[in-house]
């Protein structure tokens, strides 16, 4: 009897929390403390784990929250509030650096001035 009691209890607990676990969640656009903030994917040039480290901390001074880049596919994932940056300005400043990106090629001394392992093909 106490087996099935607690076997009831368990089950209406669980039809309880299981749908706060699985609602839909819109990752273009979140709120975090109040602000908005955006998550974009774009191709960002590289070649190493040198490259990976300078690409992900390059956005984050640039006022991105979180980043991701992928060596194989050359995709950066960035996380940032639309208030304080934005694309445009992460691209920038990573082709500052020495990373080609859709939009903007890094200035050829900035890029000769990477180590040998960071150079990559560019593309024309």
């Amino acid at each position: 009897m106490k087996s099935i009691r607690l076997f009831i209890s368990v089950l209406a607990l669980s039809l309880f929390t299981i749908p706060a676990f699985t609602q839909a969640h819109d990752h273009a656009k979140n709120t975090v403390a109040g602000d908005t903030v955006k998550t974009e994917t774009f191709k960002v040039w590289g070649a190493c784990g040198m490259c990976k480290t300078r690409i992900e901390k390059t956005v984050k001074t640039e006022g991105a929250t979180a980043a991701s880049w992928d060596s194989k596919t050359q995709l950066l994932t960035v996380t940032y509030n639309p208030a304080k940056t934005g694309k445009e300005a992460l691209s920038k400043k990573l082709a500052a650096a020495g990373h080609d990106t859709e939009k903007f090629k890094a200035p050829d001394e900035v890029y000769n001035s990477l180590p040998g392992c960071c150079h990559y093909e560019r593309q024309k």
